[in-house]
């Protein structure tokens, strides 16, 4: 055999071993995008789909019954929710969410519980919604609401789930009966993330982080069933929430140190006012509608509010990280979760002043009670 003759099957050999790799290499990419969307194209052949990929691998940790009523909260950093006896404040059971579960609603009957896993956006948006049974302290659907991304504000009315999709800019409606999303409205702002209703159940509002607004959504003949005011307000809009009486929405406006009051009535502005913390991050009212806490994870404290007036009262230093903030059902005490303690603070109304802490989980925030 020639020397060249021998240099060409070389080069033949080497010809093929670098089609092997390139074959490889393209097959095991195939097989990412398959994993990745394996989901959606079970759906599109209408086949079964897979258990989504945020699935919580980790098994319930339960050492009681769900009591009643039962305090609800979401430990954020370790993708959980934890049901917490009120009496003893002792957590009886952790249960796996999805990535980054944020807010959280129960049913009426509080047989339910319902949870946004909003997961790391823009990268590591989730896309699912998590619904327990509480009574069996079990997960019992991971619903996948892919197009919708990045889950957050959540309530529960009428039998329905309504939460919010901050990088769709929409709200959305889940129906627990089907296990579907039945509804989707677009609002067109930027981070639309909380969202409350009002008692009449005529009317939404969201809070739109990046746009600095509120959108007012009201139940109308227009073809969609709604119509939308989007009202400006103040850099970095987040927290909110609406008087007892249905009279006033109160915007925590963060980027602006500010507070924006909106009548309902007329779904303006009619009064901004400093809100007395670094970085004001959620608003609550007490259940008389008389006193408004704001929550201050940069100071460590939570800001009260005469209503009436709009006036600063005191400032109540809590910890490290408050966030959300949860009324009692009896009026009397206000639960702040404390991401930086890894607790809650107990602040008895009456005294407007701190009575306890107590230890819940990793990063809690979002909570809500099941009564």
């Amino acid at each position: 055999m020639s020397l060249e003759d021998k240099d060409d099957k070389s080069r033949g050999k080497l010809i093929t071993l670098l089609l092997t790799i390139v074959f490889i290499l393209a097959a095991c990419t195939a097989l990412g995008v398959f994993a990745r969307h394996a989901h959606a194209i079970g759906h599109f052949l209408g086949q079964p789909a897979a258990a989504p990929t945020d699935a919580g691998a980790s098994a319930t940790q339960s050492s009681g019954p769900t009591p009643s009523p039962a305090l609800l909260v979401l430990n954020k950093s370790s993708n959980e929710l934890a049901i917490v006896d009120p009496s003893s404040k002792q957590v009886v059971a952790r249960i796996p969410t999805g990535n980054g579960p944020h807010e959280i609603a129960a049913s009426d009957d509080s047989k339910l519980a319902f949870v946004t896993n909003y997961g790391q956006p823009p990268q590591q948006a989730g896309n699912s919604l998590s619904v327990y049974d509480l009574a069996a302290q079990k997960e019992i659907h991971r619903v996948d609401i892919s197009p919708l991304s990045a889950p957050h504000g959540i309530l529960y009315s009428e039998g329905k789930v309504y939460f919010t999709a901050e990088l769709n800019k929409a709200i959305a409606r889940y129906d627990p009966a089907t296990n579907t999303v039945d509804w989707i409205l677009g609002v067109g702002q930027d981070r639309t993330h909380m969202v409350i209703r009002t008692k009449f159940l005529n009317e939404f509002f969201t809070s739109n982080v990046n746009s600095g607004s509120v959108t007012a959504i009201v139940k109308s003949s227009e073809p969609s069933g709604w119509s939308e005011t989007n009202i400006p307000v103040g850099r970095g809009s987040e927290g909110i929430d609406i008087t007892p009486d249905d009279k006033e929405v109160w915007i925590a406006n963060a980027g602006d140190q500010t507070i924006s009051a909106i009548s309902v009535a007329q779904s303006k502005v009619v009064a901004t006012f400093k809100s007395g913390a670094k970085h004001a991050n959620r608003v609550k009212f007490t259940l008389d509608g008389k006193t408004a806490l704001v929550s201050d994870p940069e100071g460590g404290d939570v800001v009260v509010f005469d209503v009436a007036s709009r006036k600063m009262l005191k400032s109540i230093v809590v910890g490290k990280g408050p966030g959300g903030i949860l009324m009692c059902p009896d009026g009397q005490v206000a639960y702040v979760a404390l991401a930086g303690d890894n607790g809650l603070a107990e602040i008895d109304l009456a005294k407007m002043d701190v009575v306890d802490h107590f230890p819940t989980g990793a990063g809690p925030d979002g909570m809500a009670w099941a009564k």
